[in-house]
Parts: structure tokens; C-alpha cells; sequence
């Protein structure tokens, strides 16, 4: 047996103050959403997970943790690398996942296929890290919720065009839902279940 030496480098230089960076950064992303961070750290996950979304791997996930990943993600040295940095394990059952990671140009399946939490606790639902092309120059929404103050506009370059459905029908048992952050480069933007994507047409 062969071990991938990716497995045991590229992980954060400083664990401490980098994760104390990027969470930061996400929980403002995701208290005002709309708002762009950006995540610029030296971290090296094996592709095709990008370096800015092994970041926030790196921030979110430890022992407690079972991670969903896509099959390009599942097949890599994805798995061990999260195993040895986080002590994180992964699963192939989605509504299992405390978090699911997408790399660029995979296919993201319906949000309803995720843990969507309860009633009770609408905190046990799935977060999805889903990496795209960027957040310019796409098809355009208007976003309104809480943390908003009148509108904010993004233009999402890499996400299916049923993704409005999804994200409609993601609201619709509110509390329950899950999370999302996009990943664009060292780029990210949190839309958390609350806010409310209108397309913009023309």
C-alpha cells in the first residue's frame, strides 16, 4: 500500500491564527450576507479541492464532524488528508453530513438531499462549501433577508441552472435548511437559509 504524501502536508503553517482568520472572515460573510472575504492562506489540500476551500475545511471540521464530499473528491486524497489535519471522517450518506464539499465544476445535487435539521434543531442541517467560477458576470440575483439592508446583487458564474429551485425550495421549511458558502478563488459569500434570491431579468 502506497501512502499519497499530500495526505500529511498542507495544512495551515500557523493551525492557531489561521483558522482564527478564516472563521472570521465566514461569520462576517455569513451575518452580512452578500459581503465577499477573502480567504488567502497558505494551505495545499489535494486537488481538486481548491486551496481557499481547504481553508475553510481545515476551520470547520474536526473529530465530531462526518464530511460528505462528491465522487472526484471521495476518489482523491481528500479524505485522508481531512482524516489527519481535522480528525474528521467522511460519509457517503448526505443527510449523515455536518458538511459537504463541491469542487469546481461538480455536480451539486438537490439541497434536499441533505440533513435539513428539525424543528427542535434547525442547527443540524448540513452546511455545503460548493466551489464556483465566480461571483461575477452570471446569471444575477438580488438577495434580501436579515443582515441585508435594503438589497445586495451577485452574479453567480458555476452553479446549475436549477439552482434557483433548489434555493427556493430550501427556504420553504424554514427554520429547517441548509447553508451554503460559495468558494470563487480565495473569494467567499455565505448564503445562509434566511436570505431570499430574486433573479434579476435582463
Amino acid at each position: 500500500m502506497t501512502l499519497d504524501t499530500r495526505t500529511f502536508s498542507g495544512g495551515f503553517p500557523e493551525p492557531v491564527f489561521a483558522a482564527q482568520a478564516v472563521f472570521r472572515t465566514m461569520m462576517d460573510c455569513m451575518a452580512r450576507p452578500g459581503t465577499v472575504g477573502d480567504i488567502a492562506v497558505d494551505v495545499a489540500p489535494p486537488p481538486p479541492l481548491s486551496p481557499a476551500a481547504g481553508a475553510v475545511a481545515l476551520t470547520l471540521c474536526d473529530h465530531d464532524t462526518n464530511v460528505w464530499l462528491t465522487p472526484a473528491l471521495a476518489t482523491s486524497a481528500l479524505p485522508g488528508w481531512l482524516a489527519f489535519h481535522t480528525g474528521a471522517t467522511t460519509t457517503t450518506e448526505r443527510q449523515n453530513a455536518r458538511f459537504a464539499f463541491v469542487e469546481k465544476g461538480g455536480i451539486l445535487p438537490s439541497l434536499c438531499l441533505f440533513a435539513q435539521g428539525t424543528q427542535e434543531y434547525p442547527d443540524r442541517s448540513t452546511t455545503l462549501i460548493v466551489e464556483i467560477e465566480a461571483f461575477e458576470g452570471g446569471r444575477s440575483f438580488a438577495m434580501t433577508g436579515p443582515g441585508i439592508r435594503t438589497q445586495e446583487h451577485i452574479a453567480l458564474v458555476g452553479l446549475p441552472d436549477m439552482f434557483a429551485q433548489f434555493w427556493l425550495e430550501n427556504g420553504q421549511n424554514f427554520p429547517r435548511g441548509v447553508d451554503m458558502i460559495l468558494v470563487a478563488g480565495i473569494r467567499v459569500l455565505c448564503l445562509p437559509r434566511t436570505t431570499v434570491l430574486h433573479i434579476k431579468e435582463g
